[in-house]
């Protein structure tokens, strides 16, 4: 623990788009050089507890629930009848809570390679660790890349690829060759998701070239859903989902209004309202 000086603000510089966020911290909770990347904790003012990675912010206990949720549930929806899950990062543990309330799920496997990523969510971040003890949950700390290349044929039904941004230990998660390789993997009727940006700031390049991508790995639909995360670049994000033999813009909603699953940001109208894409990003989606 490191307590700070009064008026402290942890800020992370987005230089290409000429925008910064900024959070008043009070104290630096942990500072750790993993093999992969800089791991920094601090507690803040307002957000609560703040994961910062190679100084880009991951997740605050404030809003964390968006994201988690917008990864996982538009994704379980869609799928008919999604049993066998995987998740290529998520160290923090949030999205697999997420996954794990649907009790359809039989197993769940997480593969981070960065082990202390998950110790620190253990440390900081109790709440988004409640389901790891769960028989249905598998943690694996090992390359997702070569995880997917050791796969069987057809062996999942739902794959999450819950990245950080496409640079460093995250770069190959959003190749082609690697889209090809999660198609492969995938039972038909399959559903990836992959987080994919800022809809303000990269619809017309990181999002546009993943959709299209998607494409060319041999997925027959995808979607983009956009949604608020108010501590990423531009307050504003997006998962994109990719169907194989399935079309992504449709899910079940029945089943989506029914579940008792205490959510707090997705609904079938939040579902329904992001599959609907402003003239903007359709314009630079095109």
């Amino acid at each position: 623990m490191n307590p700070l000086p009064h008026d402290v603000w942890f800020t992370e510089v987005f230089d290409s788009h000429g925008s910064a966020f900024s959070l008043k911290v009070s104290e630096k909770l942990l500072d750790v050089q993993s093999p992969y990347q800089h791991l920094e904790v601090y507690a803040t003012d307002t957000y609560g507890n703040l994961m910062v990675l190679d100084g880009c912010v991951m997740l605050t206990d404030r809003d964390n629930f968006l994201y988690h949720e917008m990864i996982a549930h538009p994704a379980l929806f869609t799928h008919q009848d999604p049993k066998r899950v995987v998740i290529i990062g998520g160290g923090d543990c949030g999205t697999l809570k997420e996954v794990l309330r649907h009790p359809g799920v039989e197993h769940v496997t997480q593969i981070d390679i960065d082990k202390e990523v998950t110790k620190a969510a253990e440390r900081f971040f109790p709440a988004l660790v409640a389901s790891n003890n769960d028989s249905r949950a598998e943690l694996l700390f090992a390359d997702g890349v070569k995880w997917v290349d050791d796969a069987a044929d057809e062996s999942i039904d739902v794959l999450i690829i819950d990245s950080t941004d496409p640079v460093g230990p995250a770069e190959g998660l959003f190749k082609t060759d690697f889209l090809t390789r999660c198609h492969r993997i995938l039972a038909p009727g399959g559903v990836m998701v992959q987080q994919s940006e800022s809809p303000l700031y990269h619809s017309g390049t990181i999002i546009r070239e993943l959709r299209h991508d998607m494409r060319e790995a041999g997925f027959n639909s995808v979607a983009t859903l956009p949604f608020p995360q108010p501590v990423y670049p531009s307050g504003w994000w997006s998962v994109t989902l990719a169907g194989k033999e399935t079309d992504v813009n449709y899910f079940r909603e029945e089943a989506a209004a029914d579940h008792e699953m205490p959510l707090q940001y997705y609904t079938p109208d939040t579902h329904r309202g992001a599959l609907v894409l402003p003239p903007f990003m359709r314009n630079a989606l095109a």
